[in-house]
């Protein structure tokens, strides 16, 4: 810290404003009213309009929602919640079971397994259901394949049904326990484990009664981050023939012009997603054990048997195959011509033509500067509160701290469906938070609801950054006579670059992939890059939507390769 801060002094008149208790409250009012406008207001306007019928306050739209005689809404609930369920416990085992083997053996073909069990994560959720589609649905090249091979009258086997949707969510979404877990495995103690096991406890016990419990921190997290995922899917269950899910049920309801109904199922989402957050909060709080060990490291147990040796081998090649395939596939469909592809195995005529477009055709090009420009502004909003909110958590003291983490966290509870028909109910007339303008079918809405959805990802990535700061670095700038704003810009923030950084890059790689918000809130004039991809699909323009899928994949393995050297091998843990 140079002498330099110590001339920085501040009028007296600020100093005095900034030193006074209530000077607290200045800088998060702006938070609380940003949240009370974009987030509270929209979720309240809601219910209002699902509890309402011609003018009075009515429960008739709830009573047609459970009316059994009309069951599709029931149906879409309960086929949602068990979906979602089972997502996290098939998340849950895979990326659990790959982190600790991967953290606790070592075997040939581990490093490259490593590095590929991230690769999940460069498939955003539309494009990762586009490559399942061609890899394993009925058409898919794989069944194709089979069937031909062996001379078969149909395919042995497709996607399809409650299954397509799992091995899906599975795939794109493991990858959140995996990065959680492998955190927590790195900070366990083996020496606890070696206690237990000298105590007569058997392998099955120790993992059962030691291991999961002191994850338990990592899987509540992991698994609130994948049930919200889960029951905002739109995309798989509509291509893998799901009839009924909310998401469903709600697109349905907004695009007939029934908003009634649409909000009544919009609450009722959020209520559930609400209740499975507490849960979950409530389990952590009863089962989260703390390590007081002294943090040894752990060292990896080498695989010495042959036949072990030999096993690994096969599985890690399988595993390489599996992993790379979705990505694989998308490339090559990229490069077919649209249209030629229909009975046969392999796209069977070939250009460059859809990459060519992607940056001349003005129409091809417009849907990715689109995107870029509503991520772009969103996520500047996201750095500017998302920080600011994070700085009043971690470094202030003020009441109504608590509510503020609530309202922050709240978006990254409710489904993206659930936001869009939000802002559609509060914003579709003028109102003050408006501005007195309509946004519902403009240009802003698209990046008021990607705001809106991404704010917590900027606001925890810059909260764990800070939590590992010393205060007593500001305290010291402050003392020598820095200004709190000085202390902030030429201190603070500097040391929380990085955390900044990583959120940033993940708010707005997640804004151009938006997707099941984006749908019920685009115009013509607004179409993003997500919704484009799903029309091209939709009109069997399959190398160019292909085409913008491997656009998003290369930004996103970018963005990756970013935070992990800004972060080091942590990053994306804290968020």
């Amino acid at each position: 810290m140079k002498v330099e801060l110590a001339r920085r002094t501040a009028p007296k008149n600020w100093t005095a404003v900034t030193s006074s208790p209530h000077f607290v409250y200045i800088l998060v009012a702006p938070l609380f009213l940003v949240l009370l406008a974009y987030v509270v207001y929209p979720l309240f306007q809601t219910f209002m309009q699902s509890a309402q019928l011609d003018g009075r306050f009515s429960l008739a739209n709830y009573a047609r929602f459970f009316d059994p005689e009309h069951p599709a809404n029931l149906e879409a609930l309960w086929t949602s919640i068990i979906l979602s369920v089972l997502s996290v416990i098939t998340c849950g085992i895979v990326g659990v079971t790959m982190a600790f083997l991967l953290e606790r053996y070592e075997f040939p073909g581990r490093k490259i397994l490593t590095v590929l069990a991230m690769v999940p994560m460069a498939l955003p959720p539309l494009v990762g259901v586009l490559s399942f589609t061609f890899l394993y649905s009925e058409s898919g090249i794989i069944p194709r394949t089979l069937k031909f091979l062996f001379d078969l009258e149909q395919v042995p086997f497709s996607l399809k049904g409650v299954w397509g949707v799992l091995v899906v969510h599975t795939f794109t979404m493991y990858t959140y326990f995996y990065m959680t877990a492998s955190a927590a495995i790195k900070g366990l103690d083996p020496s606890l484990e070696e206690a237990a096991a000298s105590l007569g406890a058997g392998r099955w016990y120790v993992w059962r009664r030691v291991i999961l419990p002191m994850l338990t921190p990592a899987m509540v997290a992991s698994s609130l981050l994948v049930f919200m995922i889960s029951m905002a899917s739109y995309t798989a269950p509509l291509i893998f023939g799901i009839e009924r899910t909310m998401t469903m049920q709600i697109y349905l309801s907004r695009t007939n012009g029934n908003l009634d109904m649409a909000a009544t199922q919009s609450t009722i989402l959020s209520v559930v997603s609400i209740l499975f957050l507490l849960l979950m909060r409530w389990y952590q709080g009863i089962r989260n054990y703390q390590n007081m060990s002294k943090g040894v490291s752990v060292h990896r147990t080498e695989v010495k048997s042959p036949l072990g040796k030999y096993v690994s081998m096969l599985l890690s090649t399988i595993g390489v195959v599996i992993l790379m395939l979705p990505i694989l596939v998308l490339v090559l469909i990229s490069f077919s011509e649209d249209g030629t592809w229909t009975v046969q195995i392999l796209p069977p005529v070939y250009t460059v033509d859809h990459y060519v477009e992607l940056f001349t055709d003005s129409k091809t090009w417009k849907p990715i500067a689109t995107s870029f420009e509503l991520s772009f502004l969103a996520t500047v909003g996201n750095v500017i509160f998302g920080v600011a909110a994070a700085y009043a958590m971690v470094r202030l003291k003020f009441k109504g701290k608590t509510l503020l983490d609530v309202l922050i966290m709240l978006p990254w509870a409710l489904p993206g469906t659930v936001v869009a028909v939000n802002l559609i109910t509060a914003f579709s007339e003028p109102n003050l938070f408006s501005f007195q303008q309509v946004l519902v079918g403009t240009f802003w809405i698209l990046p008021l609801a990607y705001f809106v959805r991404h704010l917590p990802l900027v606001f925890r990535s810059t909260s764990a950054t800070l939590m590992q700061m010393d205060s007593s670095i500001e305290e010291a700038a402050r003392n020598l006579g820095a200004s709190w704003w000085y202390s902030f810009r030429r201190v603070v923030f500097p040391m929380a670059l990085s955390g900044v950084l990583v959120g940033t890059l993940l708010a707005f790689v997640q804004g151009i992939g938006e997707f099941v918000a984006s749908i019920l809130l685009f115009t013509p004039r607004t179409t993003p890059l997500s919704v484009e991809i799903f029309q091209r699909m939709y009109a069997f323009e399959f190398g160019t939507a292909c085409a913008y899928g491997v656009l998003q994949i290369t930004l996103i393995i970018i963005v990756l390769f970013i935070s992990r050297k800004v972060t080091g091998d942590n990053a994306g843990t804290a968020v």
